[in-house]
């Protein structure tokens, strides 16, 4: 009755292979919503296991057949991902560790981000009281670089003369998101994904596109209204509340370590 709990070497061994690719991937997707695709599609492979070894035929044939077609759909859902990784390991050079482990760099379940977020909270206030909109993307655990393609791609240190140049109102880069990674901002005028919330009317195209960016990965963001110059801090699809910019900027810290 109870064959299935032998276990052999290369049973332990295949348990160890198979727990270490899960824990990789949970790190690959940790922050962005398709974690809760990952769990549950872990859920119901653990449940359709456990049916199976009991000899619980009905309800084992049928999470069986829903984990066949669930592959297709994961294939479906997770194609730009499962490309890009690909491609990422046929460009290795394997030769150099060095190289491979700094292509592997994405794997990481947390970073340490350098990030001068007084330069952002000052630059920030000052569009607020000069009514100038913004709208900036902080990239976190989840790599942004797709969001390369929406918009201009460019790599330069932040500081407040840049930020000022390209949300100027007259300037061509103002409409749009900017993009940073770490220190740097990577892209311009990107076109972000809307939410479908339902917001107050005060709240534009800005804060709602802030709001898409952060329920799709773990960005955060800074949005600055152009019609009442407020700052706002939105961060996992919701608006996080401050008193002061020095509160906003612990918050900001908080959030990056």
């Amino acid at each position: 009755m109870f064959d299935f709990l032998e276990f052999s070497f290369i049973d332990v061994l295949d348990i160890l292979l198979v727990a270490f690719l899960l824990f990789n991937v949970y790190k690959l997707l940790k922050g962005t919503v398709a974690i809760n695709i990952f769990l549950g599609i872990a859920i119901v492979f653990l449940i359709y296991r456990i049916t199976d070894a009991l000899h619980m035929e009905m309800l084992s044939t049928l999470l069986g057949n829903l984990i066949s077609g669930g592959a297709i759909a994961l294939i479906i859902i997770f194609h730009p991902e499962m490309r890009k990784f690909l491609l990422m390991l046929g460009s290795t050079n394997f030769k150099t560790k060095k190289n491979f482990i700094k292509q592997l760099k994405f794997l990481k379940a947390e970073i340490s981000i350098d990030l001068d977020v007084e330069v952002l909270t000052h630059a920030c206030e000052k569009f607020g009281k000069n009514r100038t909109g913004a709208l900036i993307v902080i990239e976190r655990n989840s790599n942004l670089d797709f969001l390369r393609e929406r918009g201009d791609t460019m790599k330069i240190e932040i500081n407040s003369p840049i930020l000022e140049s390209i949300f100027y109102k007259n300037s061509p880069l103002h409409d749009g998101a900017v993009v940073i990674k770490e220190n740097n901002i990577i892209a311009t005028r990107v076109v972000l994904p809307l939410s479908d919330k339902v917001l107050p009317r005060r709240f534009g195209l800005r804060h709602r596109a802030a709001i898409g960016i952060t329920e799709k990965t773990d960005a955060m963001c800074l949005v600055v209204s152009e019609e009442t110059g407020e700052v706002s801090f939105i961060v996992d699809g919701e608006f996080e509340l401050y008193t002061t910019f020095n509160e906003l900027q612990e918050k900001m810290r908080m959030y990056l370590s």
